[in-house]
């Protein structure tokens, strides 16, 4: 407790600037709706970025609140986890290049998959 909350409550105080900073119109037109390229930019920040899994639900719904699209915005839940950064270093390191290249491909290829058909299928209105 005495570790977790301090970060919970620095995360989620950086999710609340992130979301003041950023202009819904920019969300709406790269995350907005179920397209495939909104799909693959969620996949995308969710690859690159290193999210605790308590900072990233709070991140994630602030971005649906300016405009984000369902399927991506579950792309971005799907691959946050799973992938980040630092995952991609100590899987190359750990497993080789070779087997990193693969697996980041395959987790970007489901999670930009899995974003537009639910943000087409599932979740459309």
């Amino acid at each position: 407790m005495r570790i977790i909350f301090p970060l919970l409550l620095a995360g989620v105080f950086l999710v609340g600037v992130i979301g003041k900073l950023l202009p819904e119109e920019w969300i709406r037109t790269w995350l907005g709706g179920g397209s495939l390229r909104a799909s693959f930019l969620a996949t995308l920040i969710g690859a690159i970025s290193y999210f605790a899994t308590m900072t990233e639900a709070p991140f994630v719904d602030t971005l649906m609140k300016l405009g984000m699209g369902s399927g991506p915005g579950l792309a971005l839940l799907l691959t946050g986890p799973g992938l980040s950064l630092p995952n991609w270093l100590a899987i190359a390191r750990v497993f080789g290049v070779r087997k990193a290249a693969v697996y980041v491909g395959t987790i970007m290829v489901l999670g930009t998959a899995v974003g537009w058909f639910f943000g087409n299928f599932i979740f459309a209105r």
